[in-house]
């Protein structure tokens, strides 16, 4: 009996205020070009490989079965959205976390190398979520 196939991640999706301003801000401050901004400006994507980087706006969340009203996560929770990390890997961490900064990305903590072995540099973006800007870590040998 043949098993299923795992599903591929197709999308992270990034909430934000100003959909073009974040486009613009992800490709300067993160080295990513922009794939599609629609006219509306309702939603964005960036070119990041296999899974795609998108952006749409803050209000615009899960929407509510049939009738399609939105229901925020404050409405859900009785509290706030809890925060996105969105991890990008850097051969030089270092220059890219300079980079980010440059752009406007708000400095969290420092490139450093972690236990793990990874180097690992934080940053929040212009609407506050939090990004990892990260060495790549190779996965450990399967015997």
């Amino acid at each position: 009996m043949a098993s299923p196939q795992s599903p591929t991640l197709g999308y992270i999706i990034v909430y934000v205020v100003d959909v073009a301003k974040s486009v613009d801000f992800y490709s300067a401050a993160f080295g990513y070009t922009v794939r599609r901004l629609d006219c509306s400006h309702r939603w964005g994507e960036l070119e990041s490989g296999p899974t795609t980087i998108a952006f749409t706006p803050l209000h615009q969340r899960e929407t509510e079965g049939r009738t399609g009203a939105v229901r925020t996560a404050e409405e859900e929770k009785g509290g706030a959205r809890g925060p996105v990390e969105v991890c990008f890997d850097y051969a030089d961490v270092d220059a890219a976390y300079e980079r980010a900064v440059e752009k406007g990305a708000v400095p969290v903590s420092a490139p450093e190398v972690k236990e793990w072995g990874q180097k690992v540099g934080y940053v929040k973006d212009i609407d506050g979520n939090v990004v990892r800007l990260g060495s790549h870590v190779a996965e450990p040998r399967r015997l």
